[in-house]
């Protein structure tokens, strides 16, 4: 991360933290909105599941990635995601000061935007699920198995590891200056296409959170309105360590794979801006 006077900035550190804020406030109104609107929408029409299905859900939540990149990558970085700041720090140089700023500041916006979408699907939460119970519950937070499929919570952990490694090393793939990062600032477009592959393929065990912001900003905002269930998993376990740990182990993971198998054989170049986002080539730049 450069400091203000090398990106033109004004905000200084808050600034910093109001964009992770906002960034990651987009990411959960689109991504927990779309969810409420084919769980719990979806439950109330006729055909049932005529608002949308997991495919909509997957896209959704990486439009509201990519959306939320925008938002804050010129401030930030636009983490957006507490497993991505830990892993900058681990390998990219990130300041360790910032970490745990960044990440309150995450998970901050992500309880928000939870309670604006818990308020605005009042009635049709109330509707669809008047108990508050598991059937809506992931809505707002993860459940292994999505709340059906037989996952423990250990099942749970490692798919949790394996997506966020995934989504990680993609990531510092896409945003390293000396590889082939994508131009015309295109990277956020493709940090979403990520996310929206990983919904397709890694999403039936433990419903992708890959970013432990997500999941417990908007379970805590779940249970001071009523999901009295929200620490726990279907099957009575304390369940909400789950997509905390796993994101934050798989991170490191996968920052470490790309420097060992991609960024160490890379030809040596001038300077990065750590924790940023590519900015467009050319006399803008």
């Amino acid at each position: 991360m450069a400091d203000e006077k090398d990106t033109g900035t004004r905000g200084g550190m808050l600034g910093e933290l109001c964009a992770e804020f906002a960034g990651t406030m987009i990411l959960i109104l689109f991504g927990c909105g779309v969810v409420a609107q084919v769980v719990a929408g979806g439950a109330l029409t006729k055909p049932v599941g005529a608002l949308g299905d997991h495919d909509s859900i997957a896209w959704a939540w990486g439009l509201g990635v990519t959306l939320g990149v925008y938002v804050a990558a010129r401030l930030s970085g636009a983490h957006i995601n507490p497993a991505v700041t830990l892993s900058l720090a681990a390998f990219k140089g990130f300041p360790w000061r910032k970490v745990g700023p960044y990440m309150v500041a995450q998970t901050l916006g992500a309880f928000v935007a939870a309670l604006l979408v818990r308020w605005n699907y009042t009635e049709v939460l109330g509707h669809a699920d008047p108990g508050h119970t598991f059937k809506t519950q992931f809505v707002f937070s993860t459940l292994p198995g999505n709340g059906s499929l037989p996952v423990s919570e250990w099942g749970a952990l490692r798919d949790q590891i394996i997506g966020t490694a995934i989504l990680v090393l993609l990531i510092f793939a896409l945003t390293d200056l000396l590889n082939d990062p994508p131009k015309a600032n295109l990277a956020p477009f493709i940090i979403g296409l990520i996310v929206v592959a990983i919904g397709m393929a890694w999403g039936a065990d433990a419903g992708y959170a890959i970013n432990p912001a997500r999941d417990f900003g908007p379970r805590l905002a779940s249970f001071i309105t009523g999901y009295d269930t929200a620490w726990r998993d279907q099957y009575g376990n304390f369940y909400f360590w789950v997509p905390i740990v796993g994101p934050l182990i798989g991170g490191l993971v996968g920052a470490a794979l790309y420097k060992v198998l991609v960024s160490r054989f890379l030809p040596k170049a001038g300077p990065q801006e750590v924790g940023r986002v590519p900015a467009p080539e050319g006399p803008e730049a």
